[in-house]
């Protein structure tokens, strides 16, 4: 998930179920093998955290905000959104499945090794994933980053925050060696492909030949998009998903954006996406939420409350294709970036 300068609705600190909430014991002692030759003795999914009940929403926004120059009444509206569903962010809990999923694929492949979770701003912590990892005799992990698309806000924070959480733990913290970049790993294509399909099909059948895709991740600053692959990525990814689904009608947006409206981020924005596809008679538009690997909130409000209302505003039928979140072909990318290793 990105992490922008400034607030939006999903970024901060607080306290959540950790992965070893899953009714059993979800981190076997590490065990020889294939990655402990390469001494890969362990897994860490890096995610980035949510409040799970209500009474944790604005703890975590003012953690998340932590240092920042946020009005209190930007706060609230943000707290308002977590209260539009449910007081709480899906994402630990779809975090917690996607370990479980890996576990259970690297154990069928003859693979047991521990899986853990690690949030940058929620509990557990990564320091407290790191500490219990250190404790249970882990001492290098392959570190998966769960963002699709790199940017500083998205990928290099991470392994930022990894780096600080190990300083934290002592100088017996694991070693974290990271996954490769994987936006266009054909296992998340082809999961991407699948959630977008299962969308179109909610369509009409005679509208939904016309149904416009537009592809979605979150925006940043263009100056930090300069930097990096970010909307080349989002490009790429898009165009091998259209591919997939053999649609030639495609568009990319950005959303979320946050931070001073004096500074120019990426566009355009779904909304004026949304708003053009109506004027050129569009009647049907499907959001493809490339850059998020959860359901969360801004995904559930941004898109499903915000961007809907814009389309609904225009006439438009507004469809939303569901994160990977842990869809079957998106485990086994993650399966296969740890039979893969670190990067070089």
């Amino acid at each position: 998930m990105i992490d922008p300068e400034s607030l939006s609705p999903e970024r901060g600190r607080g306290q959540g179920e950790g992965v070893a909430s899953i009714g059993h014991d979800p981190h076997p002692d590490p065990l020889p093998g294939r990655e402990r030759e390469r001494g890969i003795d362990s897994v860490l999914l890096i995610a980035f955290g949510g409040p799970e009940r209500p009474e944790d929403v604005r703890p975590f926004l003012r953690t998340v905000t932590a240092g920042r120059r946020i009005p209190p009444e930007r706060l609230e509206e943000v707290a308002h959104h977590y209260d539009l569903m449910g007081g709480r962010s899906p994402l630990n809990a779809l975090t917690r499945a996607q370990a479980e999923g890996l576990r259970a694929a690297l154990a069928a492949d003859g693979r047991a090794l521990p899986v853990w979770v690690g949030m940058r701003n929620w509990q557990p912590f990564l320091h407290e994933t790191l500490a219990e990892m250190k404790d249970r005799g882990c001492r290098r992990a392959l570190g998966i980053i769960l963002s699709s698309l790199q940017t500083e806000a998205s990928w290099s924070r991470y392994v930022e925050d990894v780096a600080a959480a190990r300083e934290k733990v002592g100088p017996d913290a694991p070693e974290v060696v990271y996954a490769a970049p994987w936006s266009e790993h054909p296992r998340f294509i082809e999961a991407i492909a699948a959630r977008a399909r299962d969308a179109l099909a909610a369509i009409e059948p005679a509208r939904r030949a016309d149904a416009r895709l537009v592809f979605t991740a979150h925006s940043v600053p263009v100056a930090m998009a300069a930097g990096s692959p970010y909307a080349a990525q989002l490009e790429t990814v898009a165009r091998a998903i259209a591919t997939a689904l053999g649609r030639s009608a495609w568009s990319v947006a950005y959303q979320s954006r946050s931070g001073s409206p004096r500074d120019p981020w990426l566009e355009p924005d779904v909304a004026d996406v949304i708003r053009a596809l109506a004027r050129a008679g569009a009647r049907d538009v499907v959001i493809v939420p490339v850059g998020f690997v959860c359901d969360h909130v801004e995904v559930l409000y941004d898109l499903d409350v915000e961007a809907k209302g814009i389309a609904v505003a225009c006439g438009v039928g507004f469809h939303r294709a569901a994160a990977v979140n842990d869809h079957p072909a998106f485990i086994a990318m993650l399966a296969d970036l740890v039979r893969r290793g670190a990067s070089r």
